[in-house]
């Protein structure tokens, strides 16, 4: 039988508003008096049918006729008055001045002879008093039953009272519910995350193998990374597989602004964990409520915040110990959180939940690209190398965007064009074609552009170009992709490399037109950021020595307050100028002999507006490092051609045959 939803309260009221007010509209015809005028009324005085006239509120005049009258005028076939009440008054018609109709009705009854009673009376009691008199009293109930409402929905849902604002909102999982239900196979990637908190999974369902052994199980997990890696999704997988309560609640649901509220749905959260025991309970956004203590500024040591926190802390490992019940929480600045929370015994492991590398994220293109009808001849590892450093949400996002790209077309399926453009759309922004510019200002972008592609294909540690285009996106003018190397590591000669690709673009601006522009703006930024951190990060400076201000913790004041003298501070920035100005001159050399290449790759530019790796290659050449490349693969390639032909002459040595000895030659 399905659910009858409960009805709201405020359409009862008015309801019963429409009702008042319609009543009179919808009411029977059968009692209802017949409106004429003092003419037809005069007449019947005249005619002995009227038997009293009783005057209202000195301006409605209701009119009694006699029985033989009612009768008379009732059965007429038609008529204006064959519908008039039988009983009580049957005529009614409105006066203008009570001393001008008494005048009238004195001459009418002295010329008639007809004796007709006339009275007076004030009716206070009509509808429209009624309503006027009780609608004040209508409305303060209404407004009081519906702030009733909000303060009740405001505790936690249907059913609870204004004195349960203390009370968890945690959702509840149900194991039994396979329609949404999701799995560790769901979840793409992410292979020692998964190992980690699988283990936690396999003590709920095995929990004596470990209790033989001793084994305690982990009190809480930490799942830490990047926003949209995939931590909540994880989370879901472990209500899938555990086949145990799982509650689920957002860190921001604790703070309220009532004092005392916070603590009090932690302990009613937990309470409701042990009655469930055993039981996994689940914070998403844990900083919301597990920001370290004492770095509020402006606030007490009252703050309802830390309130909240210490009641988290006591009940995850405080003098009761929670038996059965395992906290997961996930955060994305795990460096701001409390050390108490983070110590043994409350979060006893902090998964690492990063961005997935190439062959993860073909996994995860594997999921997304499921519910799409592709192109068969897509080459899905080919889109996981062209998306280094995107999320699991990115690649979700870029597999929406190429089928919406494609049903634009009008294409009946996926191709590759459609994930690059989609690639395009999320890195760079939406295409601005349409955008006034000048021939000076393209010719200006092109000769940009051309400089930063033939820097970054020339030297070898720098990053591999995939295409250079001169359509805006976004804010940019124009773009050149690259595709970096996934390396784990990084040294001074590629940072360096980098640096001279990122201004190339300003040198060929300054070696062509003889001017700078506004267009190197964001090179600058991202320059200087990345010197500074060559400097002051990563010891990369002689002057300065192997010192490194980088603070991975993000706990103390660096931010307000430097950790070196003003005479460092000076060498720093003398260093980052080094830096910068060899980076520079790299790429004015580089430029310097191959001008003419620029020149034909931007004439190309402006032609074509888009340039790919192959018309780069056709223009330069294969780059050293390819080449370096495929000449290692050749030799890798020889190596194994050799192997198989010393095996085959092995063979051939053997009688042909590669098979285990018997056993009479075993000795």
């Amino acid at each position: 039988m399905p659910d009858i939803p409960r009805p709201n309260i405020m359409w009862v009221w008015t309801a019963i508003l429409i009702f008042i007010l319609c009543y009179p509209l919808i009411s029977g015809d059968s009692n209802k008096p017949v409106n004429s005028d003092w003419q037809t009324v005069g007449q019947m005085i005249d005619n002995g049918e009227v038997e009293r006239i009783n005057i209202i509120n000195r301006d409605v005049a209701n009119v009694y006729l006699t029985k033989d009258a009612v009768t008379k005028y009732r059965n007429q076939p038609d008529g204006k008055f064959k519908n008039i009440p039988p009983t009580g008054m049957q005529i009614k018609f409105n006066i203008g001045s009570v001393d001008s109709f008494r005048k009238d009705f004195d001459a009418v009854v002295e010329s008639s002879g007809n004796n007709v009673v006339l009275t007076y009376e004030n009716d206070t009691t009509d509808w429209v008093d009624i309503l006027i008199s009780w609608l004040p009293w209508l409305l303060i109930i209404g407004v009081w039953i519906f702030i009733l409402r909000g303060m009740r929905g405001m505790g936690g849902g249907a059913g609870n009272g204004i004195m349960n604002v203390g009370k968890a909102r945690a959702q509840e999982f149900n194991p039994e519910d396979t329609s949404r239900k999701i799995t560790f196979k769901d979840v793409a990637g992410l292979e020692e995350a998964k190992v980690e908190i699988m283990e936690i999974v396999d003590f709920l369902k095995h929990a004596d193998k470990y209790r033989e052994l001793g084994a305690k199980i982990p009190k809480g997990a930490l799942l830490v990374g990047p926003p949209g890696t995939g931590k909540t999704l994880l989370a879901k997988a472990v209500a899938g597989e555990a086949n145990v309560p799982f509650l689920s609640i957002s860190g921001s649901d604790f703070v309220e602004m009532f004092v005392g509220v916070g603590a009090s749905r932690v302990r009613d959260l937990f309470d409701q964990a042990k009655q469930k025991a055993p039981c996994i309970v689940f914070i998403d956004e844990i900083d919301a409520i597990g920001r370290a203590r004492g770095k509020n500024a402006g606030f007490s040591g009252n703050d309802e915040r830390e309130n909240t926190l210490n009641q988290l802390l006591t009940e995850m490992d405080g003098f009761q110990t929670n038996a059965g019940v395992i906290v997961l929480a996930a955060t994305n600045r795990a460096d701001i959180l409390d050390k108490a929370l983070m110590r043994a015994g409350r979060f006893d492991r902090q998964i690492d939940v990063g961005l997935p590398e190439v062959n993860e994220r073909k996994e995860i293109f594997d999921v997304h690209l499921k519910k799409l009808k592709l192109d068969p001849n897509l080459d899905r590892e080919f889109l996981a190398k062209q998306t280094p450093g995107f999320s699991g949400a990115d690649i979700a996002n870029v597999c929406n965007e190429a089928a919406l790209i494609a049903a634009r077309s009008n294409k009946k399926q996926v191709s590759k064009e459609d994930f690059l453009a989609a690639i395009d759309r999320i890195i760079g922004g939406l295409e601005r074609k349409n955008k006034v510019i000048t021939p000076q200002e393209k010719k200006t972008i092109a000769y940009h552009e051309a400089g930063h592609a033939i820097v970054s294909w020339i030297l070898e540690n720098a990053n591999p170009l995939v295409k250079v285009t001169i359509i805006p996106r976004g804010k940019s003018l124009g773009a050149a992709w690259y595709l970096p190397e996934e390396r784990q590591i990084t040294t001074r000669e590629q940072m360096l490399d980098e640096l001279a690709a990122i201004l190339a673009g300003r040198v060929s601006e300054q070696t062509f037109f003889g001017h700078l522009s506004t267009g190197a703006l964001n090179d600058l930024e991202r320059v200087t950021k990345q010197a500074y951190a060559m400097v002051a990060y990563y010891g990369m400076s002689e002057k300065v020595g192997m010192l490194s201000y980088y603070d991975s913790t993000g706990q103390s004041d660096m931010s307000f307050t430097k950790p070196y003298s003003e005479q460092t501070a000076r060498e720093i920035d003398d260093e980052v100028h080094n830096i910068i100005d060899t980076a520079y001159k790299m790429a004015e050399k580089v430029i310097a002999e191959h001008r003419d290449g620029l020149v034909q790759l931007a004439e190309l530019l402006l032609e074509r507006e888009v340039v790919f790796t192959e018309d780069v290659e056709r223009i330069f050449g294969k780059r050293k490092k390819d080449i370096e490349r495929e000449r290692i693969e050749e030799e890798r390639l020889a190596a194994m051609r050799e192997g198989e032909k010393e095996l085959k002459e092995t063979e051939n040595e053997n009688g042909g045959a590669n098979e285990p000895a018997s056993s009479d030659k075993i000795s």
